[in-house]
């Protein structure tokens, strides 16, 4: 079970504590360069945490959709563009309602956004994630195209969804 359906199944500390050690799980494999005295790069390192999280050897090779160990990959690899993509996943959470659409738009704008740092390794990766998510999202993309997307309890579609339906 991810990080949204924690939220939602069992509720607001247990979704947290998913969502932290699911980052955790990617900051701790960007930190083990450091830790080792490593010239390998952090991010790709951060990238094995992710396709780790992605096909789990131990559950069947059916594992989760790669954003909060994404996410935490990025945060150790570059702070200022963790927090940038941070700030365009809530904004887009806040107008779509939608985790799965926050997460999509993230990943495709950080993608844009990561040439403006002029780092290749940062843009493949961002692409290469980009990619992951969106094959991970097929069916909240199916459920988005036909109307029937969960949403979260709170953002501009959330609010007018509760608004028609009790007119």
């Amino acid at each position: 079970m991810g990080t949204t359906n924690t939220f939602r199944v069992l509720g607001k500390k247990a979704g947290t504590v998913v969502l932290l050690m699911d980052m955790f799980k990617g900051s701790l494999a960007a930190l083990l360069p450091f830790f080792f005295h490593s010239n390998a790069n952090p991010l790709l390192i951060g990238v094995s945490a992710v396709i780790g999280h992605i096909f789990p050897i131990f559950a069947g090779f059916k594992g989760g959709k790669a954003v909060a160990t994404s996410v935490g990959a990025l945060m150790i690899y570059n702070p200022l563009f963790f927090l940038i993509a941070w700030a365009i996943f809530l904004v887009t959470l806040f107008i779509s309602s939608m985790v799965s659409m926050a997460s999509m738009v993230g990943f495709s704008l950080i993608t844009l956004l990561s040439l403006l740092f002029h780092d290749w390794i940062l843009t493949s990766v961002a692409a290469i994630l980009t990619i992951f998510v969106f094959v991970r999202h097929w069916q909240n993309i199916e459920r988005i195209k036909n109307g029937t997307e969960n949403l979260v309890p709170f953002g501009l579609v959330y609010k007018r969804k509760k608004k028609h339906e009790s007119k």
